[in-house]
């Protein structure tokens, strides 16, 4: 089983923007991420430690300007915590190894995946596409990706 850690090296080369949200709890601006209209499949890991998070099947189009999923591909890997700031009472969503701030999780999913929205700043993401999930070491989730979209 491969070992997700903080690596100090990976967060000093972060650009700006990857270190403001991932290390201070930044939020990108609505409609900036570079993975929000991604529709390739794969994986979507931390930026800083490679955990595996979310699977490009349960990414959908919330319209709330941040990529959106309906789970975690591996809900070990993904830390949620009370957020009560800016005057809201919210979900934070975390990296667990990593510890990167990811963004929040809402109640307000579809329905019929389970009723939870994970809105994520691209800033904090990594994608692996299918083809390269194998030589990166993520063979085991290709099951959870499609083959086409």
């Amino acid at each position: 089983m491969p070992k997700y850690e903080r690596n100090q090296d990976v967060v000093a080369s972060l650009t700006p923007e990857q270190f403001w949200v991932t290390q201070e709890s930044g939020t990108e601006r609505p409609g900036t991420g570079k993975l929000l209209r991604n529709k390739e499949p794969g994986i979507y890991v931390d930026v800083v430690s490679g955990e595996p998070l979310f699977a490009s099947s349960d990414k959908y189009d919330s319209g709330c300007g941040w990529p959106s999923f309906t789970k975690p591909i591996e809900p070990a890997h993904v830390t949620e915590l009370s957020d009560n700031s800016l005057g809201m009472q919210r979900v934070e969503v975390r990296s667990t190894y990593g510890d990167s701030h990811l963004g929040h999780v809402f109640p307000d999913g579809p329905r019929d995946r389970g009723g939870l929205r994970y809105c994520i700043n691209s800033a904090s993401l990594r994608f692996v596409h299918r083809d390269d999930m194998e030589a990166e070491g993520y063979g085991e989730y290709l099951d959870q990706v499609e083959d086409i979209r």
